[in-house]
């Protein structure tokens, strides 16, 4: 009898680890980071009203606004994409995958990367990693309507530690 059960106990160990959560900012990845900032009030409440501020009423009446992101390490051809929405007074991660073909409006939209050190520092919430500390010293590259991050710097702090939260290994880029 141990000897059926040890290899299913091996195997669900394996499976909980997180050298098996998948890679960082892929495509499973960016689905996992959908969910995730579902689950952060302070992204979907704080997005719709921060001060007075709308800023996923920013959309140019699209209906929604986009956020990609890449690993510098690994280059732009890897980009995710998040796409989020006002969905019932909530601003709503509403897809998570690659880049769907939307066109994005740097002033709307986000495009950000930066390198691995810098996105697990910045997952972790370190001192100088937090979204004034990331812009101001550029860990954190991005286009994008920055007077509007500025704004809205609570969430996207949380934003930038939710890249921390989502388990994701970084192992070295692969040729794309």
């Amino acid at each position: 009898m141990l000897k059926r059960i040890m290899p299913a106990v091996c195997l669900l160990a394996t499976l909980s680890s997180p050298a098996f959560a998948g890679e960082f900012m892929d495509v499973a990845w960016a689905k996992q980071a959908c969910a995730a900032w579902n689950a952060d009030s302070t992204l979907t409440a704080g997005l719709v009203d921060t001060d007075g501020y709308s800023w996923i009423g920013n959309d140019n009446k699209r209906g929604y606004k986009l956020i990609q992101m890449y690993r510098t390490d690994c280059g732009e051809s890897t980009k995710v994409q998040l796409n989020i929405a006002l969905q019932d007074g909530k601003a709503t991660c509403i897809y998570g995958g690659s880049p769907d073909g939307k066109t994005m409006d740097s002033s709307y939209d986000y495009l950000m990367h930066a390198t691995d050190a810098d996105w697990t520092c910045m997952g972790e919430g370190k001192f100088g990693c937090g979204a004034m500390g990331a812009m101001g010293t550029g860990k954190l590259k991005f286009n994008g309507p920055k007077m509007e991050a500025m704004k809205v710097m609570s969430p996207f702090e949380n934003f930038l530690k939710l890249t921390g939260k989502v388990a994701g290994t970084k192992t070295e880029c692969k040729a794309k």
